[in-house]
C-alpha cells in the first residue's frame, strides 16, 4: 500500500463532481498523493492508505452506484480511515434549519463503514440537466415560490477547510 488517498464520487449533474475535485486538489496542496476517480472506474481500495467518497443525494439517499460501492468494499473501508460527503441542494434552502435531517442521511453508510469525518455540501441547481421532466417541473415551482434559485451554491471554502482538516484525520 502507497501513502496515496483516493477520493471517489458518484454524480449525476456534475456538481459533485467538482466538490470531490476541490477535496483532491487541496489534499494534494498538503502534500498528498491522491487520485480522484468516479465510483464507476474504481475495482480496488486496497492500493490506497485512506478513502475520501461522496455522492449526490436523490430521494435523501446516496446514490446507488455510492451505496453500492460501499458495499462491496466494506471490510477494505472498515480498514484504513474513510471520510464521506454528501452534496445536495436541500443545503441550499432559504431556510437553514434542514442541516440536521441532511446528516441523517449518511445513516446506511454509517451503518457499514465508520468515517472519520463527515462533510455536508451544497450543490448546483441547473434545471436542464434534471433528467426527468416531472422532477425538472419540480423544481421549476420550487424556484418560483422562493424555495431555491437557479446556479451555483458550493461554498468553496467550506469544501477546501473540510479537506484541509481531513489531513490530519486521515493519518496521511
Amino acid at each position: 500500500m502507497t501513502n496515496k488517498i483516493l477520493v471517489v464520487y458518484a454524480s449525476r449533474t456534475g456538481s459533485t463532481v467538482g466538490v470531490a475535485e476541490a477535496i483532491g486538489k487541496t489534499l494534494m496542496e498538503s502534500g498528498a498523493e491522491v487520485d480522484v476517480r468516479p465510483v464507476e472506474s474504481v475495482t480496488d481500495v486496497s492500493p490506497y492508505q485512506a478513502v475520501v467518497m461522496g455522492s449526490a443525494i436523490q430521494g435523501k439517499q446516496w446514490l446507488p452506484e455510492a451505496m453500492q460501492f460501499v458495499q462491496k468494499n466494506r471490510a477494505a473501508l472498515a480498514q484504513k480511515p474513510f471520510a464521506a460527503f454528501l452534496v445536495c441542494m436541500t443545503l441550499a434552502m432559504k431556510h437553514g434549519q434542514y442541516r440536521d435531517a441532511v446528516a441523517g442521511w449518511l445513516s446506511p453508510v454509517r451503518a457499514l463503514v465508520k468515517p472519520v469525518s463527515e462533510g455536508y455540501f451544497a450543490g448546483v441547481l441547473d434545471i436542464s440537466k434534471v433528467p426527468t421532466f416531472r422532477d425538472r417541473l419540480m423544481f421549476r415551482i420550487s424556484v418560483m415560490t422562493g424555495v431555491w434559485s437557479e446556479g451555483d451554491h458550493r461554498d468553496w471554502n467550506a469544501i477546501r477547510g473540510w479537506a484541509q482538516e481531513l489531513n490530519a484525520k486521515l493519518g496521511v
